[in-house]
């Protein structure tokens, strides 16, 4: 996609200008509890080998067996890629020789994969741009096993458990331009997977892991000599293996040499990448059709019936929290990056202020679980009890600063918010003549701050945050200002 080039995406070699070109190989474990040929459980952190069939095991005259959620769930995630669903696709066995493979092959999807060319819509946080990401396919796969090599000192160990489990390859176009916008692109479509449930994106347990394909050339050019790093599993290390690959490259191609098409491996801790293997292609695979499956297909009722029942996707509530509650863009989208916190947010919002729920969401007490190094999942404060608090300032019971310190209580305590600020009376000071009178003794006390107030207005702040002290922080912010400007004959 030969888009105008964006000058502040390119890197400076010693010869000039360089641009690099990304495309990225997601695998996404489907959410299921059967992998995709077999009945065996795909549960995480079985003892080795327990959750292993014969089909798994790859035993003589064993036939596979596809399991129709996996084929569900791969339509909805087409679905959400906004994504040409194909009604008839085919299986393949892609060759090749590995000892967690015990089949000596992996059936996989060539020439006619489920899910054809859509799109992702992406945010980039660091430029302040929108992108739009297109998808190649989609296609399933069964996993491979896991060697071990640190068990015995010489020799390695087989693990059959995760061999068979139901991947989604969600392969991307080359159309991303820096780590940024790759590290945007991998969370936006972990997020999609997360709100669809096919895939739960925990990137520790290997449910999601990406191959990048990253290339370099000069602004305007051809595609340059592609290289594919294998297996990142963090999207930190995304973005660090993207920036240590094109430098590599460059560096390569203004010494006069020629960038070799192979695989890779990132190495974080020397922050590195190491050539693997040459690049095969597909004739090294030698694919053919898998002679024990008959091809997949099923009639377009079937993929609309899956089309009404999906959720609600983050960009359609984006969009909507924007319409209905005047939320800024950056809000919602920060709202809406996991569905707990839109859920959260929601429940917050409802009948109360968008904007200030939004506010007391994202800065108090996303900022307070933060600090704690906790996530919305293991929060202290319930929906009602943060929309309690806002209903309180709202109904000038008490002020923006006492709310935060009832948040804090609220928060370390719990308690019902109401309760608090009535036992604890923390009630705002509504009664303009106790704040006629707090003015009043700080006024006479300060004779020269009078004379200096009414010469530069801006010094009114200072009367208000000595009424505030002298009240503990209760004096009604609107009535002191009107209050001050009076008494000190500031228009």
């Amino acid at each position: 996609m030969n888009a105008p080039v964006n000058p502040k995406k390119l890197i400076k070699g010693a010869t000039g200008d360089w641009e690099i070109v990304v495309g990225m190989e997601i695998h996404a474990q489907v959410t299921s509890q059967a992998k995709l040929f077999s009945g065996a459980s795909t549960a995480f952190g079985g003892d080795p080998n327990s959750h292993v069939s014969l089909v798994d095991a790859a035993m003589p005259g064993m036939l596979p067996v596809i399991n129709e959620e996996c084929v569900r769930q791969a339509i909805r995630t087409g679905l959400g890629l906004r994504a040409e669903i194909n009604l008839k696709s085919t299986f393949d066995r892609k060759n090749y020789f590995y000892p967690d493979l015990p089949q000596g092959y992996q059936i996989s999807q060539y020439k006619s994969p489920i899910v054809g060319e859509g799109e992702v819509i992406v945010d980039v946080p660091e430029s302040g741009e929108t992108i739009t990401v297109r998808i190649e396919r989609l296609h399933l796969e069964q996993d491979a096993g896991k060697s071990i090599h640190d068990l015995h000192p010489t020799l390695s160990f087989v693990d059959l458990n995760r061999s068979g489990v139901a991947l989604m390859e969600i392969v991307s176009k080359p159309d991303l331009r820096s780590a940024d916008e790759a590290r945007a692109y991998v969370t936006k479509l972990r997020t999609i997977l997360r709100y669809l449930g096919t895939c739960d994106g925990d990137m520790e347990k290997g449910n999601l892991r990406a191959d990048v394909n990253v290339s370099v050339r000069r602004p305007g050019e051809e595609l340059g000599t592609r290289c594919e790093i294998k297996n990142v599993n963090s999207i930190r290390f995304i973005g660090q293996a993207i920036e240590v690959e094109a430098r590599r490259q460059i560096a390569i191609l203004e010494d006069g040499g020629t960038i070799d098409q192979e695989t890779r491996l990132y190495d974080p801790g020397k922050g590195e990448t190491r050539s693997m293997r040459s690049k095969e292609e597909a004739h090294d695979y030698r694919y053919f059709p898998d002679p024990d499956l008959l091809p997949l297909e099923f009639d377009q009722a079937y993929v609309d019936d899956l089309a009404r029942h999906l959720p609600e996707l983050p960009d359609e509530k984006k969009a909507r929290f924007m319409a209905s509650y005047g939320l800024p863009p950056y809000d919602a989208g920060v709202l809406v990056a996991e569905r707990v916190s839109a859920d959260f947010y929601e429940d917050v919002a409802k009948g109360r202020d968008g904007k200030a729920a939004a506010n007391w969401v994202i800065n108090e007490l996303f900022g307070r679980l933060n600090k704690d190094g906790k996530d919305l999942t293991e929060t202290p404060v319930s929906a009602a009890q943060l929309g309690a608090i806002i209903e309180l300032i709202g109904e000038n019971v008490i002020s923006g600063k006492i709310a935060k310190d009832l948040f804090e209580i609220v928060f370390t305590e719990g308690g019902d918010p109401r309760e608090i600020v009535e036992k604890r009376g923390m009630k705002q000071v509504t009664d303009t003549g106790a704040i006629e009178k707090a003015v009043d003794e700080i006024i006479a006390a300060n004779p020269d701050k009078v004379e200096q107030a009414k010469a530069k207005p801006t010094l009114l702040g200072w009367f208000v945050g000595q009424t505030m002290k002298a009240t503990g922080g209760k004096a009604n912010p609107q009535a002191l200002n009107e209050i001050l400007k009076q008494k000190l004959g500031i228009e």
